[in-house]
């Protein structure tokens, strides 16, 4: 008897029957003062995510990063100030049959203006517990805000999360 395997959870990969396409990216994780994410939505597509983007050939992840930060949103970020958080696996938000294997990193504070340029059409500022009814990338749903979440509540006291260095990093410079 065949027993069939469980369904994986949302925005969970399960094993396919022949391997998706992998799309290596980075991306920041960026707060403002009162703590809310910065979202991205490219043109053309639907859903939000955290800013990044595929590194050239050649390039750093933290370079890159800093590269298209630039490009997306004018924000100067030094390479040496983006801190990494680890690396992570979700579906693609825009392709299918393909997964996005992230490299993450922390960005300073945004104390600056942030606008639109490049290929971002629309920029958000959510509260990661409580985003709303907008669509996002199922790395932004599942992994990255919840993330962010967990870190708020730490910082505030709420919660206890020791032995998770990644969520109790709380640079605010």
């Amino acid at each position: 008897m065949t027993v069939p395997a469980p369904a994986p959870a949302p925005g969970l990969t399960p094993a396919p029957a022949s391997a998706p396409t992998v799309l290596h990216i980075v991306a920041a994780l960026l707060v403002n003062r009162e703590g809310r994410a910065l979202l991205v939505r490219k043109a053309g597509t639907t859903r939000f995510m955290q800013p990044g983007g595929k590194p050239e050939p050649g390039e750093t992840a933290a370079a890159a990063l800093s590269r298209e930060l630039q490009e997306e949103l004018g924000l100067l970020v030094a390479v040496e100030d983006l801190l990494p958080v680890g690396r992570f696996r979700a579906d693609a938000a825009n392709e299918a049959d393909t997964v996005v294997d992230a490299e993450i990193f922390d960005a300073p504070v945004v104390t600056d203006p942030v606008a639109v340029a490049s290929e971002i059409e629309e920029l958000v500022w959510v509260d990661p517990s409580r985003p709303g009814d907008i669509q996002l990338a199922p790395l932004s749903r599942h992994i990255l805000l919840p993330l962010l979440a967990r870190r708020a509540a730490v910082t505030s006291g709420r919660t206890s999360l020791d032995g998770d260095a990644a969520l109790r990093r709380t640079d605010a410079t």
